[in-house]
């Protein structure tokens, strides 16, 4: 293992992070686990990074992945496809956005880089409103957006990007008002920032942010911006790569918990729909998608086996409720992992809905980040066979839970013992 190591640090960048101090080496894996190099077997809560969405080599979706191989894997988007079609119809019926077109990318940062272009296009603007602590990608235009310093490289941009108060329900100038007041100076702040700014083309959001440690407002925030960005023309972006197909529990969207003003402008998704295949896309209703007025293509977006992928997974998801398996066991683990934290001086808050659980660490009775012990916790965990990830807009001090949607009860059970006595080690 050291070997590789040293092998990755020649030819990888230095920017390319590695977790934990000995770094681990993925070699397979089967439903909720997975085994490295030396042949540990690990539960695996973090799904690269909620990637896996369903489970590791299910059967249905390597089996649609090796015969669509075995008849052709590449062709673009200039010839017709099939599979890419059929996935489109599918998604559009499912995004809630009427006279729907879907475009697929090859990742979620293609997918908010081409909502960004289509929102700026169609409203003559360059001007893009974003929430504080929100990622949405590593390209030149999406780091420009990203409210996260730790994920933001450089401030130059082709955009000019204004930062509104609300993502966060706990931290920041609102979070000892109640949830109507919270979202009631949320707007208020918003209405101002418009009042000085020029024509905005677009507010991106995450319903639940991811990499900022799965931190979320209230429900009805988005709805109630929706209604003031509408009086200005300005678009919603609803940034689907983490919160959509039904890892919340409660909704297939994250927006819909949003929804009372309707569903968003456009929409993006990539992760989980691919069970680990490479696939993304953009959903806008056709006045957005088809405002370029220029050629576009993709080389790799909707490619047949990556569509063939996203076809059985997304089959196999609705058959299986998997969504209602997120709600029902979720709502367990949730249970269970507050449980584990009762006592420890660390944590600061538990959050989240469905399979998608953060801890927030800060020095004991303070609300001071606590990087150190979110690494500490995320070492002991892996020594006792359990794999989390972290993230976090403050130091990145927040543990993030996300195990495959297709998590037992047996293993919720399992992986909140295995994290309390991770925790225990504070």
């Amino acid at each position: 293992m050291n070997d590789l190591h040293d092998r990755h640090r020649a030819v990888i960048p230095d920017w390319v992070a590695l977790y934990y101090r000995d770094p681990l080496e993925i070699t397979h894996g089967e439903g909720r686990h997975v085994w490295d190099a030396e042949g540990r077997r690990y539960l695996d809560f973090f799904g690269g990074i909620l990637t896996t969405m369903t489970a590791h080599a299910l059967p249905e979706v390597t089996k649609a992945v090796a015969e669509q191989a075995g008849r052709i894997i590449h062709s673009s988007t200039l010839y017709l496809n099939r599979p890419m079609v059929e996935l489109a119809e599918r998604i559009a019926g499912l995004s809630g956005i009427p006279d729907a077109r879907v475009f697929f990318t090859t990742s979620g940062t293609e997918a908010n880089d081409t909502a960004l272009l289509l929102a700026t296009a169609y409203r003559g603007s360059n001007q893009i409103l974003a929430m504080r602590n929100s990622y949405h990608g590593r390209s030149f235009s999406t780091v420009g957006i990203t409210g996260n310093r730790a994920w933001s490289p450089t401030g130059l941009s082709p955009l000019q990007t204004l930062y509104v108060h609300g993502g966060v329900r706990t931290r920041g100038p609102y979070a000892d008002y109640d949830d109507e007041r919270f979202v009631e100076a949320c707007v208020a702040d918003l209405e101002d920032l418009l009042g000085h700014t020029r024509n905005a083309a677009a507010l991106i959001a995450e319903p639940i942010q991811g990499v900022g440690g799965f931190t979320s407002p209230p429900d009805g925030l988005y709805a109630a911006f929706r209604r003031v960005l509408d009086r200005h023309g300005i678009l919603w972006i609803a940034d689907e790569v983490q919160t959509g197909w039904g890892r919340t529990g409660e909704h297939f969207w994250g927006w819909q918990a949003h929804g009372q003003a309707g569903p968003p402008d456009i929409l993006t998704f990539a992760k989980g729909i691919g069970n680990g295949m490479s696939v993304g896309g953009v959903v806008a209703r056709a006045e957005v998608m088809n405002c370029l007025d220029a050629n576009s293509i993709s080389t790799f977006g909707g490619s047949p086996v990556t569509m063939a992928a996203g076809l059985a997974n997304l089959a196999y998801l609705l058959e299986h409720d998997l969504q209602g398996n997120a709600r029902r066991v979720g709502g367990l683990l949730i249970e269970r992992i507050r449980a584990a934290c009762a006592g420890v001086p660390a944590v600061r808050e538990v959050r989240g809905r469905g399979l998608m659980v953060g801890i927030e660490l800060t020095e004991p009775g303070t609300d001071r980040a606590n990087p150190e012990a979110a690494a500490a916790v995320l070492e002991a965990a892996r020594e006792n066979g359990l794999l989390i990830g972290k993230g976090g807009g403050h130091d990145t001090s927040t543990l993030r839970i996300a195990p495959p949607l297709s998590l037992t009860v047996a293993e919720a059970e399992e992986g909140a013992a295995l994290l309390e006595a991770a925790l225990r080690t504070l």
